[in-house]
C-alpha cells in the first residue's frame, strides 16, 4: 500500500540535470532575450516532462528537479526580504575548481511580507501527483541561512543590520516558520531540509574556516542544532521533516571531507527530524560507527551512489555496504539514494541524463532486492 511520507526505500535528494532547452532558456532570459512568463512556460514544460520520468522509473517521491533554481540554497534565501545578490568575482573554494555562485548578503533584516515563492513552485509539482506518488520540498535548513550570513566572509555585513547571532537566528526561525505554515496550507506534507553546515563543521579544516577554537566549534554546533529545532517546534502533526547532509557538491567537485563522529553526538541525536538523507558515497565520509548515536526511531537513507560520476557502482558491493550500515541502525529503518542531487547548481554534475536514470534504475533494482517490493 501506497504511503504519503518520505523517505522511500528507494529515493533521491532532489534535484536533477537541467535539459538543454531549459539551460538555453535561463540563459536567454539572463540576457534579456525572452521575458519571465516565457521562461515560466518554458520551466513548466520541463518539470513535467521530469515528473513523468520520476514515475516512470517507478519513484513515488516526485520533485521539480530544482529547476527553477540557480543553486539548490541561494533562491531560497533569496526570496526574503532583506537579502540580495550579485554575481560573484571569485566563486567559492571547491576542490578542483570554484563555485560560481552569486554573492549573497543582508541588505536589512530578513522578514517575509507575502508568500514565498518556492510555495508556487510547490503548488506545480503538488498539481501532478497520482495515486502512487506524493511530492516533496527540499529548502535549504535553517543552519545553511545562518552559516550564510555569519561566515567570517559575511559578518562584518551583517553587523551592519544585527548586533549579535540571537537577534538573526530570532528573525530566520519566524522566518521558516512562516514558509512552512505557507507550504503546508498549499498542501505540502514532505519537507526535506538541505544542509550542509555539518559537512563544513567535520573538516579537519573546521577552525580555520570558521576562525575559531574547538570550544567555539562546539558554540556553532550548538548553535546550528537549536536554529533547526526551533524552525521544526511546534509543526502539525502530519507534517514530516527531514534533512539531507552532505559535503558539497558542484560540477562534481566537493567543499568539505571529514568523518560523521565530531557531529552525530550533536546532530545524529538530537536533531528533531524524521529522517537523514546522509552521503557515504566514498572515504570522505567515514564509516558507519557514528550512526549508533541515531536517537529513537529515526530513520537513515543512506547516500551510497554517487551523483559525482557516470560509473555504476556494484550491486553487491552496495548491498554489503547496507547491511554494515544495519550493524547500528536496523535495517528496517534504512533506505537508499544518491548520496545528494545530480545538479545542486545548475551547471550539473558531469554525467549524462541517460546515466542520472541508470543510477536511479539501479537504487531501486537494489532496494527491492535488499527490502522487497515495499
Amino acid at each position: 500500500m501506497f504511503k504519503e511520507y518520505t523517505p522511500f526505500r528507494y529515493d533521491y535528494v532532489g534535484s536533477f540535470l537541467r535539459p538543454a532547452v531549459l539551460k538555453e532558456a535561463r540563459a536567454n532570459f539572463a540576457e534579456g532575450k525572452i521575458n519571465s512568463d516565457e521562461l515560466k512556460t518554458i520551466e513548466d514544460e520541463a518539470i513535467r516532462n521530469l515528473v513523468e520520468k520520476q514515475k516512470h522509473a517507478g519513484y513515488h517521491v516526485i520533485t521539480d528537479g530544482e529547476y527553477r533554481r540557480a543553486t539548490w540554497h541561494l533562491d531560497f534565501m533569496w526570496g526574503f526580504d532583506g537579502v540580495s545578490h550579485s554575481k560573484t568575482k571569485t566563486g567559492l573554494p571547491f576542490h578542483g575548481e570554484q563555485a560560481m555562485i552569486d554573492d549573497t548578503y543582508l541588505t536589512g533584516r530578513v522578514s517575509l511580507a507575502g508568500v514565498h515563492p518556492f510555495v508556487n513552485h510547490f503548488r506545480f509539482v503538488k498539481a501532478l501527483e497520482d495515486e502512487n506518488t506524493v511530492a516533496k520540498q527540499t529548502i535549504p535548513a535553517p543552519a545553511q541561512f545562518l552559516a550564510q550570513m555569519i561566515m567570517p566572509f559575511a559578518r562584518e555585513n551583517t553587523r551592519r543590520f544585527y548586533a549579535d547571532d540571537n537577534e538573526l537566528i530570532d528573525d530566520l526561525v519566524a522566518g521558516y516558520k512562516a514558509v512552512i505554515r505557507q507550504l503546508y496550507d498549499a498542501g505540502c506534507r514532505n519537507i526535506q531540509f538541505d544542509d550542509c553546515t555539518w559537512g563544513m563543521l567535520v573538516d579537519p579544516a573546521a577552525k580555520a574556516i570558521y576562525m575559531t577554537n574547538e570550544e567555539g566549534l562546539e558554540r556553532i554546533k550548538a548553535q546550528y542544532l537549536d536554529i533547526n529545532n526551533r524552525a521544526i517546534e511546534g509543526k502539525p502533526d502530519d507534517l514530516v521533516i527531514n534533512t539531507h547532509v552532505c559535503r558539497g557538491n558542484y560540477h562534481s567537485t566537493y567543499a568539505s571531507q571529514g568523518a560523521y563522529d565530531t557531529v552525530s553526538k550533536v546532530l545524529f541525536a538530537k536533531e528533531n527530524v524524521n529522517a537523514f538523507y546522509l552521503e557515504f558515497d566514498d572515504e570522505r565520509s567515514g564509516s558507519f560507527e557514528p550512526l549508533a548515536a541515531v536517537s529513537g526511531d529515526k530513520k537513515v537513507v543512506l547516500g551510497l551512489i554517487t551523483t559525482k560520476s557516470p560509473k555504476l557502482e556494484s550491486k553487491e558491493k552496495i548491498i554489503a555496504r547496507i547491511h554494515e550500515a544495519a550493524k547500528y541502525v536496523p535495517l528496517e529503518r534504512l533506505y537508499l539514494s544518491p548520496q545528494c542531487g545530480f545538479a545542486s547548481c545548475e551547471i550539473g554534475n558531469k554525467l549524462t541524463e541517460e546515466e542520472q536514470w541508470m543510477k536511479l534504475r539501479l537504487i531501486k533494482e537494489i532496494a527491492e532486492e535488499v527490502w522487497g517490493d515495499e
